[in-house]
């Protein structure tokens, strides 16, 4: 099925911000502007807007439109259920050191289905509580091929659009099924420093891996959460007969 023109509309946006055309906090086109290039209804160009501020990448402002976000989000490992917005769960969050190649944990080459020793890119993040203190520790891993086909990956900034649109536009591969495997344990050294917890320090881990549509891995990241900051509520209907 083709892309409808709101998609088509938001995902030319994207990119022209990706690559720099509109910078943090500058003004995108108008609905007006999109309703005259693109030939469509205002609706239609509302719609695309829409798009890209669920995504967190741009932000409403009246009386003057939409703008680039100044601070991108990121979410927390896991919970990326289709329908999930980077906007739900996504908080301010700081890059840590310089993306590089290294050889994985083994249960992370396991995810990626990486032989042993085989190295992939790694990426760390710290994203943060609404008053500015550590709240996860994300480690992601990108196994070999996709850094080549998307050299940004390698870059010590953020990616305003997020990795998952980024790699998509340059790789054509989506994410189509996610497993999140949840563990407890004790913080390492790294950990507790990076979280402002005191050792020995129960933390909750989940191991995400997303999987494109071949079934081929794309990511898997790894996030650390102080215990008393971590917690999972499920809703679901149950049967009457249980």
């Amino acid at each position: 099925m083709p892309p409808l023109k709101y998609e088509l509309i938001a995902e030319d946006l994207r990119r022209r911000i990706s690559e720099g055309e509109f910078a943090p906090g500058e003004i995108l086109p108008s609905s007006r502007d999109l309703c005259e290039q693109w030939g469509v209804s205002r609706s239609t160009a509302i719609k695309a807007m829409d798009v890209l501020r669920t995504d967190g990448l741009v932000s409403p402002h009246q009386g003057r439109g939409f703008t680039v976000v100044e601070t991108p989000v990121a979410r927390p490992a896991g919970r990326r259920r289709a329908g999930a917005s980077r906007t739900t769960g996504g908080r301010p969050f700081r890059r840590l050191g310089t993306p590089e190649m290294m050889t994985p944990p083994s249960h992370v080459a396991v995810a990626l289905a990486l032989p042993s020793g085989s190295p992939a890119l790694r990426r760390d993040r710290l994203v943060l509580a609404e008053d500015g203190s550590p709240m996860t520790y994300v480690v992601a891993w990108f196994p070999p091929g996709i850094d080549d086909q998307c050299p940004r990956l390698s870059a010590a900034g953020p990616i305003a659009e997020g990795t998952t649109h980024y790699v998509r536009r340059q790789t054509g591969r989506s994410p189509a099924r996610g497993t999140d495997i949840t563990t407890v344990r004790l913080a390492t050294g790294q950990e507790a420093d990076l979280l402002g917890v005191k050792k020995p320090y129960a933390v909750a881990v989940v191991l995400h891996t997303a999987y494109d549509q071949h079934g081929m891995p794309l990511v898997c990241e790894e996030g650390v959460t102080p215990s008393r900051l971590w917690e999972l509520v499920d809703n679901y209907p149950m049967g009457t007969g249980i």
